[in-house]
């Protein structure tokens, strides 16, 4: 179990114990964007075990977790990639935002280009 401290600004400090690790939260409160540890989570209270069921995992992974800019992008159509790669670089509030490959898999296509600035939930790199 870890104790969050709210430090405003969307910043939260989170200590397991043994750590102390910064959080940055983002969004409106029923559908926030969480980046820890070098990976975004997103929570929504709004959706039913059912429809939850029926999302795969790749739809929020390759999504931008936050209003960003594309910085880098390190992969091409075509390209085998690994879980954990990191495939598009994105910056928002000072911070950088790996968007790293859920799995292993071949990159389908690229929806996004660097210095473009994408929104929310917009899907940047559809694998196969």
């Amino acid at each position: 179990m870890a104790d969050i401290t709210p430090l405003g600004s969307g910043q939260y400090l989170v200590f397991d114990g043994a750590h102390q690790s910064l959080a940055y939260a983002a969004g409106p409160p029923n559908a926030r964007w969480i980046f820890f540890g070098g990976r975004v989570y997103v929570i929504d209270t709004t959706r039913s075990r059912s429809r939850a069921a029926h999302t795969h995992d790749d739809d929020l992974a390759l999504a931008a977790p936050m209003p960003a800019t594309v910085v880098l992008i390190n992969v091409a159509p075509g390209q085998q990639v690994a879980r954990g790669d990191s495939m598009i670089m994105l910056e928002a509030m000072k911070m950088e935002l790996p968007i790293r490959a859920p799995r292993d898999g071949r990159v389908k296509t690229i929806a996004c280009q660097a210095g473009e600035l994408v929104q929310p939930g917009t899907a940047l790199v559809e694998l196969e």
